[in-house]
């Protein structure tokens, strides 16, 4: 990947977009093009297939997605699955049809069995029963996966998919009804401090294990599979199975992820579990084994990625961002 290569990143304005951008910049890649929502409906195939053409990218990097927690997932069901399958089939196929061979398409390791072996490897894939709460949310990233294997086997393209276990940092969502656990649990410690509270209550026992990577690590991860070496790549993945799943390989308990959250926002006050509420899986963990094999490995600690969350969190709350 020469740093004048045309890259186009799909969903730059989305966490892990974002994060992916700045690390090309910082390393000297000049020749990147973005599009936001309004300029470009990734759902409609005539619009994406007009960019493409005029474009031409040497590189996509396919991180647009619709994303949210279990509340989103749970009440939007249909727009999880139709608009993700439309994003990825039409900028995967145009990416094709415009003559790009190289392309890097973002999943979640929500594809694993709710019920699969931990640590989870790619084998696991397509082996179980998926969690029924996001279902359809990862039924569309499977078959991202699959058109990325399938236009490889069929038209020697090169795309490559890469797993990401649970992410949070810089520009995430801390919408109250539908983000993730550590932004909305940021978000509620930092409410009870500045309402000066005594109590954060934490829904379930605390003893589910999760995995957490800053999305700093993951688009430094997700770059350095792009800049693999095409054998090099095909000699650790197979042509059916060639996505790899990116973590720390380290997990934590929910009590340890909130006692930590707690020390980082430095609340007072005391945190309380909930143990009528559900507890969900109780342990989600990606083997990263094969990422490790391929010369990388995340850097970050969970208490240095949440201090620096946490940070840009304060820097970048308003009023009529409503994603706050």
């Amino acid at each position: 990947m020469l740093k004048t290569s045309k890259i186009y990143v799909a969903g730059h304005r989305g966490m892990v977009g974002s994060a992916i951008i700045r690390q090309l910049q910082s390393l000297g890649y000049s020749n990147i093009i973005c599009r936001t929502h309004a300029e470009l409906d990734l759902c409609n195939q005539g619009a994406v297939r007009e960019f493409m053409q005029s474009e031409q990218p040497d590189y996509v990097v396919l991180a647009a997605a619709k994303v949210g927690g279990i509340h989103a997932n749970n009440t939007y069901p249909a727009e999880f699955i139709y608009q993700n399958l439309m994003m990825e089939a039409n900028v995967i196929n145009e990416a094709y049809q415009s003559g790009c061979r190289n392309l890097l398409f973002l999943g979640s390791s929500c594809i694993y069995p709710k019920a699969a072996e931990q640590p989870m490897t790619e084998k696991a894939l397509l082996t179980g029963i998926l969690e029924s709460t996001n279902e359809p949310y990862a039924i569309a990233k499977i078959a991202g996966i699959k058109l990325c294997e399938s236009y490889n086997r069929q038209y020697g393209t090169d795309y490559r998919s890469v797993m990401p276990t649970n992410l949070y940092g810089e520009n995430d969502n801390f919408h109250p009804e539908n983000s993730h656990v550590i932004p909305a649990m940021m978000r509620r410690f930092h409410e009870a401090k500045e309402k000066g509270e005594n109590e954060v209550v934490v829904w379930g026992t605390g003893k589910p294990m999760r995995e957490f990577l800053h999305v700093d690590d993951m688009a430094a991860a997700s770059i350095h599979v792009m800049q693999l070496e095409e054998q090099l790549y095909q000699a650790n993945t197979e042509p059916m199975l060639s996505h790899i799943n990116v973590g720390t390989g380290v997990d934590c308990t929910i009590r340890e992820l909130a006692e930590t959250l707690k020390k980082v926002v430095d609340f007072k006050g005391q945190l309380t579990f909930d143990t009528t509420k559900p507890d969900g899986t109780a342990r989600k963990l990606m083997d990263v084994s094969r990422l490790e094999q391929l010369g990388w490995k995340a850097s970050m600690s969970l208490e240095q990625g949440l201090t620096a969350t946490y940070r840009w969190f304060l820097a970048n709350q308003t009023d009529d961002n409503l994603r706050l």
